[in-house]
């Protein structure tokens, strides 16, 4: 697989054990999971958020393993999950600061052209989203509005 924006090849990632089964040595239930999912939720965390921190403090490996659900289903059934994808905000943000980094250094080509990627992946992944049904078919990026969105 090659990057997206560069002539490079990409570098191997790793990969989720093949495991379908919980490991014996975890304590927490099902149900207990899935509280603490929406516990954190509550609490405004991300998904990748949520799924680290069950991982680090509470020794859960891998929440689809134990509960047959993804961080992000057992937030749709709960009806936690933010309006906008996590990864589009995230996208988002970053591309408010280069915008704000921009208007203080106007001469920073690269800057410039780190934003335009940015903003191509972002609309890339609004056509795809709403193809999935996730975002409003309405929704449009708009970097004015994204501003008041992240701010």
């Amino acid at each position: 697989m090659s990057r997206m924006h560069t002539h490079h090849k990409g570098q191997s990632g790793s990969k989720k054990p093949l495991s379908t089964t919980p490991p014996s040595w975890m304590k927490l239930k099902k149900d207990e999971v899935e509280a603490l999912v929406v516990k954190l939720a509550k609490q405004s965390k991300q998904t990748s958020e949520i799924g680290m921190i069950l991982r680090d403090s509470y020794g859960v490996p891998d929440v689809e393993v134990i509960t047959k659900k993804s961080i992000t289903k057992i937030l749709k059934e709960k009806k936690l999950l933010p309006e906008i994808p996590e990864d589009v905000q995230n996208l988002i943000k970053r591309a408010v600061g280069v915008r704000k980094h921009m208007k203080l250094n106007k001469k920073d080509m690269t800057s410039k052209r780190g934003l335009q990627l940015i903003e191509s992946k972002i609309r890339r992944l609004e056509k795809y989203y709403k193809q999935k049904g996730v975002l409003p078919t309405k929704w449009k990026y708009d970097p004015e509005r994204a501003r008041l969105l992240v701010g």
